[in-house]
């Protein structure tokens, strides 16, 4: 039977970001599978966490049983590298990495020097060190992590049933993200504003509490650009709420700077969707050549140029949409992201 395992994640693990799906997906498909799984709740403060965030954090660690596979959430992993080191001989620590504190778009470069060191310190410590996408890899090379204690693990999709698309004047444009610096939204509502035609609608889902000042800039953005009546942030959605707007979009549209995977348009090839999007992390792979327009990230001039097309074009969105469906039969299920983090937990030797 496997170890005692806890789960180490900070705030709320219900939280509809990508980073916390994954982690819930994990966690319920482990104790599907008859694993002995806990869940410890740090402070919601990290990965800049207050000085009671961190003595909670610690006291967390001190109350497991020896040789308990403590998975810590990279959110908190790297901002507590003394608790770490303190517990590394007793506890098989692994670092469950999204993306690396110091490779996050927005922090400045005080910011990104501090949690580098910290992280280093911290990944050091740890057993196993589990990334949940292959473009993160190459980001540890400066941390030293020796291959062998790396492994990838990518998200799973959940099925979904094929968008019906909008019936009204309007083409409905759908992006899903948290409103944060990496995600591109400011290049998504000026590459819009050059678009030609005003014939769509933009819908833009995510949480519009973890980043006020990118908030801030996105609606002064709308109003500066005179797209008020264009452009809606619905917050973050429950599971129902935000399957009703994927069934009513034609298009799904993602500028993201930075992605590991890219789980948001994977949901959205499951829909049957078209994409424009970026090429970052695993979306390439995703998108393939012909569900989808690609940009490089951060090209405003680029990403107007396949909005445009799209928008204006109903036989190309027939034929990227047709692709999507294609792509959709192809993506990785949640059952073997689950298998393969067993098989990898398992991995850890006995102490």
């Amino acid at each position: 039977m496997p170890r005692s395992t806890v789960f180490v994640i900070p705030g709320n693990l219900q939280s509809r970001t990508g980073g916390y799906i994954y982690d819930r997906h994990i966690v319920d498909g482990l104790r599907a599978m008859h694993w002995d799984i806990d869940v410890k709740a740090l402070d919601e403060s990290f990965p800049t966490p207050t000085p009671s965030a961190v003595a909670h954090a610690g006291e967390v660690f001190a109350s497991l049983p020896a040789g308990t596979i403590t998975v810590v959430d990279s959110l908190a992993f790297g901002a507590i590298p003394e608790i770490v080191e303190r517990h590394r001989s007793r506890l098989p620590i692994v670092a469950l990495v999204h993306l690396p504190l110091a490779a996050d778009i927005g922090i400045d470069d005080e910011a990104a020097t501090r949690f580098a060191l910290a992280e280093r310190r911290a990944l050091a410590a740890a057993s196993l060190v589990v990334v949940t996408g292959r473009a993160t890899v190459p980001l540890l090379a400066d941390y030293d992590v020796s291959p062998s204690r790396i492994v990838v693990i990518e998200p799973g999709t959940d099925p979904a049933p094929l968008a019906r698309g909008s019936s009204g004047p309007r083409l409905q444009l759908l992006s899903v993200a948290t409103l944060n610096p990496g995600k591109g939204h400011s290049d998504l509502l000026s590459a819009l504003a050059a678009v030609p035609s005003r014939d769509w609608q933009l819908t833009c889902a995510g949480s519009l509490t973890r980043h006020p000042p990118t908030v801030a800039r996105v609606r002064a953005l709308i109003q500066e650009l005179r797209l008020t009546d264009h452009v809606s942030l619905v917050g973050e959605l429950d599971p129902s709420a935000l399957e009703e707007c994927y069934d009513r979009s034609d298009v799904f549209v993602l500028a993201t700077l930075r992605e590991t995977y890219g789980m948001a348009v994977a949901e959205a090839l499951a829909h049957g969707l078209p994409i424009v999007s970026t090429s970052t992390g695993a979306i390439p792979d995703l998108v393939g050549t012909d569900a989808g327009l690609l940009v490089t990230p951060g090209n405003v001039s680029a990403l107007t140029e396949a909005l445009s097309r799209l928008i204006d074009d109903s036989d190309l969105r027939a034929r990227l949409a047709a692709g999507a469906r294609r792509m959709r039969a192809s993506l990785p299920g949640w059952d073997d992201t689950i298998a393969r983090m067993a098989s990898a937990l398992e991995s850890i030797g006995y102490e």
